[in-house]
């Protein structure tokens, strides 16, 4: 079976285990199901990509629809694992064009992942991790952080994402909503939360942390002013434990 074949089967199935994956909403983007639209999607794709590579080459143009039309993208589930399913969904934009749009969304099955503003000591300063991300192939200052366990409540991902990053465990866990990081691309939603620890011990250094540093919430807010703290992640727990009056 050809890969196109197999991420429109995985589709399918996906769209009959979940559909609230699937629904369409009034004036959004609508997702399409007619056979004959679905076709017709994929056919302007081609040709948009077509025309986008053979920048104004005719020649060149008939040619790269060719390829697109013998070997065409994956249209479906194009990737799964445990921890996503990347999609890639025939759909109807708003002024009735027709393409194809990206987007990641969890795995059946999964549950949220949490993000951890630990709190350290009487003093509850703030614990950051210096962290490698092979995303973007460089060191980010970030809160500790990770994916739900399948069937774990939400307070057992904080203690055991604590356990395993920093070797801590809390004593309180506040929760401070929720989050979606990346609404344009990614379908899945964070639970934010503090929590105090009374110390920290050995960092984990698979997952690329080399050290840990400990900052009030004022040198923490700087380091956000000034650009040392990129993460969103981090910003975000940041402001939400600020309205939270955890910094007052």
């Amino acid at each position: 079976m050809s890969a196109y074949r197999r991420a429109r089967r995985a589709y399918e199935a996906l769209r009959r285990v979940r559909p609230e994956w699937f629904r369409n909403e009034s004036g959004g983007i609508e997702i399409l199901s007619d056979p004959a639209l679905v076709t017709s999607s994929l056919w302007r794709m081609r040709c948009h990509t077509a025309a986008r590579e053979a920048r104004g080459s005719r020649g060149r143009y008939w040619w790269a629809r060719l390829r697109h039309t013998v070997r065409p993208e994956p249209v479906g589930v194009v990737s799964a694992d445990r921890f996503l399913f990347h999609l890639r969904d025939p759909v109807r934009f708003p002024d009735g064009a027709l393409g194809l749009y990206n987007r990641i969304v969890p795995p059946p099955g999964a549950t949220p992942g949490v993000v951890v503003l630990p709190l350290v000591g009487p003093d509850r300063k703030i614990l950051l991790l210096e962290h490698y991300r092979h995303a973007t192939r460089d060191w980010h200052w970030e809160v500790v952080r990770g994916f739900g366990d399948p069937g774990a409540s939400a307070e057992e991902n904080v203690a055991r994402e604590l356990e395993e990053e920093v070797s801590a465990h809390p004593r309180q866990t506040l929760p401070l909503g929720e989050l979606h990081p990346d609404t344009g691309l990614l379908a899945q939603h964070v639970q934010l939360f503090a929590a105090r620890v009374e110390s920290v011990g050995e960092l984990e250094r698979h997952e690329g942390i080399r050290r840990a540093i400990v900052v009030s919430c004022a040198e923490a807010e700087e380091m956000v002013r000034t650009g040392d703290i990129t993460d969103a992640f981090t910003i975000a727990v940041l402001y939400r434990a600020r309205l939270a009056g955890l910094f007052d």
